[in-house]
């Protein structure tokens, strides 16, 4: 078959699949099935890179790096709602309507709570999406929206050119796995999955966005050249029909339609699989709402109306902690259960000792609780005259009660942490960041694995990594003979390791890479930094008094002493290597690094300027000795041609470095 026809065929059936799968929720074929006809996709046109075009399924999955995000004025502006807070005030909205118009009638849709874009289609090809930003000008994230897969990037029949509105949103069960993920790798937690939406739409690096299983649902069409409705009903069965994931609506005609519909949404809100912060009533004839117009601020035809976050009293039964994977005890309150936004509540988060104190909430006392942002239950006050007689004030144990370690206060906030090296709750989070890159750079040891090794309890604390068996591994869902004799092997090589990596490995508060490398150089053996005092850590450049301490506090831990001695015994290096030196051609020099390089990340870049005596900024100024500029350079190569600049491309870049 020509390779121009296979590869055509292949697109309209990934497409197929991708429909029935993200806009119906109904695949036909297996994930395995899907990813071979996607590597099949990716081979052919690998083989006839000329045949590639933007509407490819394989153009989703992310890759571009971008310096900024461009502008985009938008072509019919995109307004916001105004909101109404009560069935009172909404009954103002139609009634006044009414008087003027006799009966109308009305959409009622979810106010999905996430982040709105545009979505342009030129002779039914997917070129620009946008931000709303201030409804006149956005940002143009066109390659994070294309990693959304319930966005067309093709459409049948269009018309010359498509404008359509919709809601980008994160169901709520992948902000729930996302968070996980966050909190193993140390990072910070997003709020919500509004949050973590708009967060993944702004990413510079769409493969962030691709990775983030992001979603949409359209809800207006802003233009379309060419074809004519009446109702917006009309509008929206019309692009459910050309592929697009489209609001679930209901149409109304009577005050009792409305508020029913109203309330139902506001008693379901559990059932979506998006948060939704309110309804939507739209007037449904497009002729009436080209007539009513809008406001400098909003739509005449249309209003929000927000649902206020329900509060219950109930009564705080016991306070127990839960370990996080990060090590931070973290209180919950079980309380009586309370039905709160559709679900029965009897755990509500009390965040923080300083939570806690500010609120001065006890065992028995009954408090206001709500859900916020809709998702988790806080205790937001106490109701002080109903405090029982006796009650003590609260506070956090001296010691972790997932393993018995002492805990501490970060210096810097308000969280208090497990001091245990091979405290169970954090093995997970400990494992990963044990075998990243940066620290003893175990290839194939991500979160996944380490989850299934704690799971099929072959790794019970860090250092049983190393005494792990292929034949053990292989019995591990998806890994398999091949797959566990390399992570073996991985393993066996990471004990050659320079010590600062396995000591940045350990995970001490504030002793980074950089840290950990000074540590090496200055003492050379794990068994000296061990020994040291906090008066004799102080005294080595970049090591402050607080890291002295944790450094200290953490060597004199029993955990801390077991998982060393496991280590020594399995063989793991725990002496400074001695690096191969090189010269200093970049003594003195000032490097920038932008756009996308092909056979370098940044970081790895950067690490051979500063192996030749150099040093890396993110600006660009008048002391930048040179740019080195990859592909789709921006703002940072046009600057230095301002300033006259020496700009160097990758090519060049290899011979300067070249030993």
């Amino acid at each position: 078959m020509d390779i121009q026809k296979e590869i055509s065929l292949l697109r309209k059936e990934i497409e197929e699949h991708n429909y029935n799968y993200y806009v119906c929720d109904a695949p036909t074929i297996s994930d395995f099935e899907y990813d071979e006809l996607m590597r099949k996709l990716i081979s052919l046109e690998e083989q006839a890179p000329e045949l590639i075009t933007a509407d490819s399924p394989t153009q989703r999955v992310g890759g571009k790096v971008l310096e900024g995000f461009e502008t985009v004025r938008h072509e019919v502006p995109l307004e916001s709602l105004t909101d109404v807070f009560s069935d009172e005030e909404l009954a103002l909205f139609y009634k006044k309507l009414e008087e003027q118009y006799g009966s109308i009638e009305y959409t009622v849709e979810p106010k999905v709570d996430g982040l709105s874009v545009s979505l342009i289609y030129e002779d039914g090809i997917f070129t620009t999406g946008a931000t709303r930003g201030d409804g006149t000008v956005g940002e143009n994230i066109t390659e994070n929206l294309r990693t959304v897969r319930s966005i067309p990037l093709r459409i049948p029949d269009a018309p010359p050119r498509l404008i359509v509105r919709g809601e980008g949103f994160m169901p709520k069960k992948v902000f729930e796995k996302l968070n996980e993920e966050r909190e193993i790798n140390g990072e910070a937690l997003f709020a919500n999955p509004r949050n973590a939406a708009a967060g993944s739409l702004r990413q510079l690096d769409s493969r962030i966005a691709a990775a983030r299983k992001l979603d949409i649902l359209v809800f207006n069409i802003q233009l379309a050249s060419g074809v004519e409705f009446k109702t917006h009903a009309e509008t929206l069965e019309y692009l459910r029909s050309k592929g697009f994931k489209v609001i679930p609506y209901k149409l109304c005609s009577t005050e009792h339609e409305i508020l029913e519909e109203v309330a139902r949404l506001g008693e379901s809100r559990e059932e979506f699989e998006y948060g939704i912060d309110g309804a939507v009533l739209k007037v449904n004839e497009l002729a009436l709402r080209s007539e009513l117009g809008s406001t400098a601020k909003a739509p005449r035809w249309a209003v929000a109306y927000k649902y206020p976050p329900e509060k219950k009293e109930s009564k705080v039964l016991d306070i127990t902690v839960q370990v996080g994977r990060t090590g931070v005890l973290t209180p919950k309150a079980v309380i009586e259960p309370v039905r709160l936004a559709g679900t029965t509540v009897s755990n509500a988060t009390l965040h923080n000792q300083d939570f806690i104190d500010q609120r001065d909430i006890r065992i028995g006392d009954t408090v206001v609780v709500q859900k916020a942002g809709e998702i988790i239950p806080e205790v937001i006050s106490v109701v002080k005259e109903k405090r029982p007689d006796g009650t003590k004030p609260y506070h956090l144990p001296s010691f972790c009660p997932a393993c018995g370690a002492p805990v501490y206060r970060d210096p810097d906030g308000a969280a208090v942490r497990c001091s245990g090296a091979e405290c169970p709750a954090q093995l997970v989070r400990n494992i990963v960041h044990f075998a990243s890159k940066n620290a003893m750079d175990i290839e194939g040891l991500g979160s996944s694995l380490a989850e299934a090794l704690v799971d099929e309890k072959l790794v019970k604390v860090p250092s049983d990594i190393y005494y792990l068996d292929a034949q053990s591994v292989a019995k591990i869902e998806r890994m398999g003979k091949k797959s566990s004799e390399n992570l073996i092997n991985a393993i066996e090589n990471s004990k050659k390791n320079d010590l600062s990596r396995l000591l940045y490995a350990f995970g001490i508060r504030q002793v980074g890479q950089r840290a950990a490398k000074v540590l090496a150089e200055e003492f050379g053996s794990l068994d000296e930094i061990a020994a040291a005092t906090e008066e004799q850590l102080v005294n080595i450049f970049d090591i402050g008094t607080i890291t002295a301490k944790n450094l200290v506090n953490w060597f004199s831990n029993e955990q801390s002493k077991h998982m060393i001695k496991r280590l020594k015994d399995a063989g793991v290096n725990m002496e400074r290597l001695k690096e191969k030196q090189k010269d200093s051609r970049f003594a003195g020099m000032t490097f920038v690094l932008t756009g996308t390089l092909e056979k370098y990340t940044r970081d790895e870049a950067a690490a051979i300027i500063e192996s030749f005596g150099g040093k890396v900024s993110s600006s660009v100024s008048k002391k930048t000795s040179a740019v080195i500029a990859g592909s789709s350079a921006g703002s940072k190569l046009s600057r230095a041609l301002e300033l006259g600049i020496r700009v160097i491309d990758e090519e060049e870049f290899d011979k300067i470095t070249a030993v």
